[in-house]
């Protein structure tokens, strides 16, 4: 009795499987088009400056950021708000001593971070420039004195 059992199941997946693949040659090509845009993934990844995206590319910068905008961009996460001791921006106090030590010794600390603190190498903006660096040290020192 499981004999014909197993044996009438083995035929019903089997016709079952010949009608699945004959359904699937008879798709119109617009309904393949609708399944290739139900299960499309929900975005893609493009890399800057690629246009087979489809997708506007970047705009290429016309030269080096002001120091307020590097500041709201990279330095604003520390520095509005004293994360890891950095001094905050318009604090005079804390800012009196670092100025005293001139602006070489800011702009190094800028560029290239101060050891056994929390400042590291540019803030961690590595796609800053030295000179966009020392743009923001220069905005935050005017800003705090």
């Amino acid at each position: 009795m499981s004999r014909i059992a197993l044996g009438v199941l083995a035929t019903i997946l089997a016709v079952g499987a010949a009608l699945v693949s004959a359904a699937q040659l008879e798709l119109s090509d617009a309904q393949r088009a609708q399944i290739e845009e139900r299960i499309a993934p929900a975005g893609q990844h493009c890399m800057v400056g690629d246009s087979s995206c489809g997708g506007a590319t970047a705009a290429a910068s016309s030269g080096p950021r002001g120091g307020e905008e590097v500041y709201n961009a990279a330095c604003v996460a520390c520095h509005s708000t004293g994360a890891a001791g950095a001094p905050k921006y318009g604090d005079v106090a804390a800012w009196a001593d670092r100025i005293a030590k001139g602006p070489d010794a800011l702009h190094d600390s800028g560029v290239n971070g101060l050891p056994g603190t929390g400042m590291i190498a540019k803030g961690g903006c590595m796609n800053c420039s030295d000179e966009e660096v020392i743009a923001a040290v220069d905005y935050m020192v005017a800003g705090s004195q």
